[in-house]
């Protein structure tokens, strides 16, 4: 049986995460938390975060800027998208 969460991101019960995506307390909050079609979206905004900024994310401080963004996207105002972003034209 699928693993069901109270997504945060699209305010219904949905199909969650297999497992928490760290071993942290952070990751233990977002498996309980946040659907698998929000993570999705998370990881296509992260993409862009990461061309945007020109990110390394194997660098430190680009790791913190990620956790920061994630945790906005879930659970604040939601993250910011870079002031000279522009989104591709379909």
């Amino acid at each position: 049986m699928a693993h069901m969460v109270f997504c945060v991101r699209n305010k219904k019960e949905m199909e969650g995460l297999d497992e928490p995506p760290f071993d942290t307390e952070f990751g233990q909050k977002i498996y309980k938390n946040v659907s698998r079609a929000a993570w999705a979206e998370w990881v296509d905004h992260q993409k862009m975060l990461l061309n945007e900024y020109r990110l390394q994310p194997w660098n430190p401080q680009a790791q913190q800027f990620l956790v920061e963004q994630m945790e906005q996207f879930f659970f604040g105002e939601g993250s910011a998208l870079p002031q000279e972003f522009v989104p591709p034209s379909h």
